[in-house]
């Protein structure tokens, strides 16, 4: 991240990022101090929905759109969406948004949050309209068109012009829709920072008043600190920087304790929490059977009442593995993961929440944010390595009060991997009721669809695709590393001259 511990009493701070303040020196061990008694650290805002003795907790009983302090179009919008009253992010966000304020909202899944800075930057749009006006900058592509949509249908009366900027499609004709100024561009952290860096881009972000950074604990990565370091110098520091997520990280944490200029933070839930209705299950079983079990839970979904899936998994070649195998036992399943082109993610998508396929098989692209109202189950074929990523799978179910049913399936291996997550969801999963012999009694035809499946593979060259893209990503790894180094001698230099 930027922040950079030099001999372990200074951290240096990015000050073209507003959340930052300028360098700050911590106190030496021996004179430790609180965050309330180190005048050099301003305090923070916090609130929570459960703080009543907040004094902006009142924010907390609007039941009404109308009270949140949007316009007139923005009311009827929300009325001919369906949008009733406003949710606790909501309640709490929006008029500190319509305010000023740089807020930070953390949330859990299916809250709200595209609303909550949506409505006030379309609100403020409507008074004074120019572009580019907000820049919003999220995770993964998938992510990022959906966003456009909410975008869109939220400001269908204004004529709103809003551009998605993302990797796998031309950048030249990226390019060119920039320079035509739109209103909201809604981007992937690589392709915006490609982008920025040609000099004719730059001046298109000089008046942008809104910076949105969505699941903002993925986008704050060590992994992005390249790219956000060169969008943050091409925004103006007078914007207002708007931060989403639905799970709190040490990165996010260390924001709030170095906040500058006092921004507003909401946290709806302390810890990971999944929701009330969700029915979280697990099956044992050996690994090589793994298959075999879940074409069983798949063929019992019309008797559950289950009308759509997600399977998520670890791999690539996983995904394409049991898509293929899935097909040879006439299931018509969509699938979503890194190696297919971006047209063939979104005829996925598209195909997953039109109905026409009740199957979506994906890895960890899909756990973030997509908003699909109808999945009734998530199997985990694979557990998730981190306890979050689990949260954030599940929370494409059991969305807006709805039931929803997560089965993982664990092997032999996967024990110390379940007994983390149920720690850290604070929940002990029920066992999936099902009879063994009954779910074996069909492993020869599953066992044959494996083998057709592979040679399928094999055939196709997917598994030279994956090793290729390996290299790719490990070569981009090294450079990325030897250019941290370079920066780092370079800042050496400068301080010893």
């Amino acid at each position: 991240m930027w922040l950079q511990q030099q001999e372990k009493t200074q951290h240096v701070v990015d000050s073209n990022f507003p959340l930052f303040s300028k360098t700050l020196k911590r106190p030496q061990p021996q004179k430790t101090q609180s965050l309330d008694e180190n005048p050099e650290i301003p305090k923070l805002e916090k609130e929570t929905s459960s703080n009543p003795s907040n004094p902006d907790s009142a924010v907390a009983k609007t039941n009404l759109f109308s009270d949140l302090g949007l316009s007139e179009w923005a009311l009827q919008v929300c009325k001919e969406l369906g949008m009733k009253n406003p949710t606790k992010v909501q309640s709490h966000c929006i008029p500190k948004i319509l305010s000023g304020r740089d807020v930070l909202g953390l949330a859990q899944t299916g809250s709200g949050k595209t609303a909550a800075f949506a409505l006030p930057i379309l609100h403020r749009l409507a008074e004074d309209p120019y572009g580019v006006f907000a820049l919003v900058i999220t995770p993964t592509r998938e992510l990022a068109y959906q966003l456009a949509e909410q975008f869109r249908a939220f400001g269908s009366c204004l004529h709103l012009r809003c551009t998605v900027v993302v990797g796998g499609m031309d950048s030249l004709s990226q390019a060119k829709t920039l320079m035509g100024r739109p209103h909201v561009v809604i981007a992937t952290p690589g392709r915006i920072k490609v982008l920025m860096e040609n000099p004719d881009i730059r001046p298109v972000f000089s008046r942008t008043k809104f910076l949105v950074l969505d699941e903002a604990d993925r986008v704050i990565d060590v992994g992005f600190q390249e790219e956000l370091r060169v969008v943050f110098k091409c925004l103006p520091k007078s914007r207002q920087t708007l931060l989403f997520s639905a799970t709190m990280t040490s990165e996010l944490q260390t924001l709030l304790e170095l906040s500058a200029n006092k921004a507003y933070f909401y946290e709806e839930y302390e810890g990971f929490k999944t929701v009330d209705t969700l029915n979280q299950q697990y099956i044992q079983m050996p690994k090589n059977v793994k298959e075999v079990y879940l074409v069983y839970i798949l063929s019992k979904m019309e008797e559950m009442g289950i009308r759509s899936a997600i399977i998520f998994v670890s791999a690539c070649s996983t995904c394409r593995l049991l898509s293929s195998l899935l097909k040879e036992l006439d299931h018509e399943p969509a699938t979503l993961h890194s190696l297919e082109s971006q047209s063939s993610r979104l005829s996925s998508l598209h195909q997953f929440k039109s109905g026409q396929a009740s199957i979506l098989i994906a890895t960890d692209l899909a756990s973030r944010g997509l908003d699909i109202p109808t999945v009734d189950l998530v199997i985990n074929y694979d557990l998730p390595r981190d306890p979050t990523d689990y949260v954030h799978r599940v929370g494409r179910t059991a969305r807006a009060g709805r039931k929803g049913l997560a089965v993982s399936l664990v092997a032999q291996h996967d024990g110390k991997l379940m007994k983390a997550i149920e720690t850290e969801v604070g929940k002990q999963f029920e066992k999936f009721e099902c009879k063994e012999n009954e779910v074996l009694s069909d492993i020869t035809k599953v066992y044959k669809a494996r083998r057709v499946a592979k040679m399928k593979m094999m055939d196709d060259g997917f598994d030279e695709l994956v090793k290729e893209r390996k290299k790719q990503k490990q070569k981009s790894l090294a450079e990325k590393g030897l250019l941290r180094n370079k920066k780092r001698k370079r800042k050496n230099m400068d301080r010893m001259s």
